[in-house]
């Protein structure tokens, strides 16, 4: 049996709401992981774009929104380093981008430095084995739980914790790795 379209596929008033509702916390998930407010506006469109193209993925039962919406960040984010790995000799720093006025730029750079202590933090996870890291990030920086994070990733729930712990044993002397988070 073919699943049913979710609203925001098809509806304009109900993709406009669900945009409104997790706009703030997808901008400031990107801004935790890039530095560029031009970089990080894009980023933002080219979610709520794949939102559109893969809103038939999202199933409720498994997860709020919210992990969804991360689990496609992380995925754009990611197919966005690789296109720029491959043109980095050909792009031009400016092109292709579209002109950000004072006052985007000036709230996005706000927001990117409130999120500079996370990217701190990021960058102290860096050198664990790529599914602890996402685990630990979806988690502690962006405060999923571990059944949120899973889903996000595309892994069982089981295969999360495990990687939470390992993440967690190895990063222990660092104080934003334990800090109010649930084991």
């Amino acid at each position: 049996m073919r699943r049913k379209q979710p609203k925001i596929a098809t509806d304009p008033v109900a993709f406009e709401a669900f945009y409104r509702r997790h706009v703030d916390a997808v901008t400031s998930f990107l801004a935790r992981r890039v530095d560029d407010p031009h970089d990080v506006a894009d980023l933002v469109a080219e979610v709520f774009m794949a939102v559109l193209d893969s809103a038939h993925t999202y199933r409720p039962e498994l997860g709020s929104e919210i992990a969804w919406l991360y689990g496609v960040a992380r995925k754009t984010i990611s197919a966005e380093r690789r296109r720029r790995y491959k043109q980095y000799q050909l792009a031009d720093r400016e092109g292709g981008r579209r002109p950000l006025d004072s006052d985007d730029v000036a709230r996005l750079v706000e927001r990117i430095d409130a999120e500079r202590e996370a990217r701190q933090a990021i960058e102290a996870m860096s050198e664990l084995p790529e599914g602890e890291r996402a685990v630990l990030e979806l988690v502690v920086m962006d405060q999923l739980t571990v059944t949120e994070a899973a889903l996000a990733l595309g892994i069982r729930q089981s295969a999360a914790k495990v990687r939470l712990h390992r993440a967690r044993r190895t990063l222990r002397n660092l104080p934003f790795v334990m800090n109010g988070v649930p084991g």
